[in-house]
């Protein structure tokens, strides 16, 4: 396979386990990253659709989705759709990409579909018109084939962790699969950082969990800290990211600071340009 492109930069959010904040997260870092001046993609491969719902996308206005780009009948350009937010797009999913893996199992670039799509999108005009800089995958919470797709078209992956108890259970299942993507599929894969989601100051759990994700995965651990936020929750029913919803509420104010530390950890893993 060729390279993956100099540009845009693609990370693919990723845990194999539901309710981590893992959706809320594309769509919070898309604003926070577009809020800064970064022009983003988000490429929505959940079933659920959630992300597409959470930037403002109706179901009725899907006519062209990723399991049409997936499955070969267009090309991404023609699936992406303008959001609310400036300098903020969206490929939306619907649940027809429950039965792609059954209808792709047997082609012998299934495993590339996202990433040749990417690659398509990144000499089109539409590209050139928007600048991406940056794509956001959201997976489904399952290590399927779509989540494979993501992880060999993408540099790096980006890993929210809720802070429960059962925080780390299946996290070295995910990093066993990144490995395996990255010596059969996609070389250059790495593990941007990952975030702790859902941290509740009032509870001492929250406190420990931090302490022993820390402790385990250490510098891989952004040193941003997304709170549980009643303005987060509330955001997705009226079809607005929580930074349109509202600015200044805590769980706003720490997607921006994730979207800063992200530009900065960039900046520290690209390589240098001849």
């Amino acid at each position: 396979m060729s390279k993956l492109p100099d540009s845009p930069r693609v990370l693919c959010l990723a845990n194999q386990k539901g309710g981590v904040g893992k959706t809320t997260t594309a769509i919070n870092l898309g604003t926070a990253l577009a809020a800064i001046g970064e022009r983003v993609l988000v490429i929505d491969l959940d079933p659920q659709g959630n992300a597409s719902t959470g930037l403002g996308i109706e179901r009725r206005d899907r006519s062209m989705s990723t399991y049409d780009v997936l499955s070969g009948d267009c090309a991404l350009e023609e699936a992406v759709k303008e959001t609310a937010v400036p300098r903020l797009w969206v490929a939306p999913s619907t649940m027809d990409l429950l039965g792609l893996e059954l209808e792709i199992a047997s082609s012998g670039d299934r495993a590339y579909r996202l990433r040749n799509a990417i690659e398509g999108l990144t000499k089109s005009r539409l590209f050139r018109e928007l600048g991406i800089s940056y794509v956001l995958v959201d997976c489904p919470p399952s290590l399927n084939l779509l989540t494979i797709n993501a992880l060999s078209a993408a540099h790096s992956i980006l890993v929210p962790l809720q802070c429960e108890f059962f925080a780390l259970e299946g996290l070295s299942q995910l990093l066993s699969t990144v490995e395996q993507v990255r010596g059969a599929l996609n070389s250059e894969l790495t593990i941007h950082g990952i975030v702790l989601t859902m941290y509740d100051s009032r509870n001492n759990l929250s406190s420990q969990v931090v302490a022993d994700v820390r402790a385990t995965m250490g510098d891989a651990v952004y040193e941003t800290i997304i709170p549980r936020n009643v303005r987060i929750s509330e955001a997705p029913s009226y079809g607005k990211p929580a930074l349109l919803y509202d600015l200044k509420c805590a769980g706003s104010q720490a997607y921006l600071r994730l979207a800063s530390e992200i530009i900065q950890r960039e900046r520290e893993m690209r390589p240098v340009a001849a």
